[in-house]
């Protein structure tokens, strides 16, 4: 599996939800999709003893996130499963305390005892803590060492949060691992498809065809515009300016990913990211921008801003640049009500939406093809101008 493949998430995600639905279900089936084959100890009877323990904590999260959906409606348990999945596909060889941290990496955030009647509360609590009590000392604290550093706190901005995990990852490098292949799932988790909607699409011909090609008829999808989603084109466009973020973050910090687990997944969000925005791209071709001459005059304006190199820095708007204050305006916006607002105002913008895609996909391309690229004025403080 290509793990930042859409069409092969989508159909994790159908078996493990199949699992989950079951009238009896087996959390051994769950986790051998987890795994993947791999062991958790080199001694046989530790590893049956880990796995036992594994799925208690699979046990656990079935209880703790039974109330809880996704934004788009999947049952919320999916995510830390496959995120566990993903995470599980690149170290060489796993252990309790990695995959258990990456099972119950949002717990902290997630799980309140306000959500709860307090009797299932009580229930959670008492599963937890029998849980941890079958660990070995050394690993209980080794995990939530881990959870601590995985959570964000409500007093944190994202930056702020991230900077205080890639602190701690100085010394616990799984941690970047596991955060990547937090992003990757929340990356490939906007969309309710069957199968990728540009599978089978070659973009770049497409974006060939509309700067060279005079006869060229455009882009017509094969089915009508889908129904509006929770998370627009726009909203889409904000979980990747979080990936622009936490890359910049991790490229800046005294340790960048050298081990080959944490490349891989930092090569997958870059390309997942990167593909996700080549979708918003091709939608609004197909749906909302169909003038190709228009199309036209925005790509040139764009090719040459991204070519003067302004997209790799954040800017403060200006006149005559469209581009300019793209982040800080947009996605910038710390409280949640403010950035929302602005994401409409954005999504209500088509042109700059596709500009905005162009944007995303150079940056995307520039993390995969220079190893010392970064978008210059994200620091843990927030963005500003550079």
């Amino acid at each position: 599996m290509t793990i930042y493949d859409l069409t092969e998430f989508l159909r994790l995600s159908s078996a493990l939800n199949y699992n989950l639905s079951a009238a009896s279900m087996n959390r051994y089936n769950v986790l051998r999709f987890i795994l993947g084959g791999k062991s958790l100890h080199s001694d046989r009877h530790k590893d049956k003893e880990h796995k036992a323990i594994v799925m208690d904590a699979l046990n656990y999260l079935f209880s703790a996130y039974s109330h809880k959906r996704r934004r788009l409606g999947p049952m919320a348990v999916l995510h830390p499963l496959r995120a566990s999945a993903v995470y599980a596909k690149a170290p060489r060889y796993l252990n309790i305390v990695d995959i258990l941290s990456a099972l119950l990496h949002d717990i902290l955030e997630d799980i309140r005892p306000l959500d709860f009647e307090n009797h299932e509360w009580e229930k959670l609590e008492s599963m937890l803590y029998e849980l941890l009590g079958k660990l070995d000392q050394d690993d209980e604290w080794r995990l939530m060492e881990r959870l601590q550093a995985l959570t964000r706190f409500e007093s944190e901005t994202y930056y702020q949060y991230i900077g205080r995990l890639l602190d701690r990852a100085k010394n616990i490098p799984e941690l970047i691992q596991i955060k990547l292949a937090d992003r990757l799932d929340n990356t490939l988790d906007m969309r309710i498809d069957i199968a990728d909607p540009i599978e089978g699409i070659d973009f770049f011909e497409n974006l060939f065809q509309i700067l060279f090609v005079e006869n060229f008829k455009g882009f017509d999808p094969e089915s009508d515009h889908p129904p509006s989603a929770t998370l627009n084109g726009a909203k889409r466009l904000y979980q990747l300016f979080k990936n622009a973020v936490l890359l910049s973050m991790i490229r800046q910090k005294d340790t960048p990913p050298r081990d080959n687990s944490s490349q891989l997944f930092f090569k997958a969000v870059s390309s997942a990211s990167l593909k996700e925005a080549q979708r918003t791209f091709m939608h609004i071709l197909g749906y909302h921008h169909t003038d190709l001459e228009k199309a036209r005059v925005l790509l040139l304006d764009a090719m040459e801003y991204c070519y003067k190199g302004r997209i790799d820095a954040i800017t403060k708007v200006t006149e005559g640049q469209t581009l300019d204050g793209l982040f800080t305006t947009y996605f910038g916006p710390v409280h949640s009500k403010t950035r929302n607002e602005k994401l409409a105002l954005l999504y209500d913008n088509k042109p700059l939406m596709l500009e905005a895609s162009v944007a995303f996909i150079v940056i995307f391309l520039s993390f995969l093809n220079d190893p010392e690229f970064y978008v210059k004025g994200i620091t843990t403080e927030g963005i500003s101008p550079h």
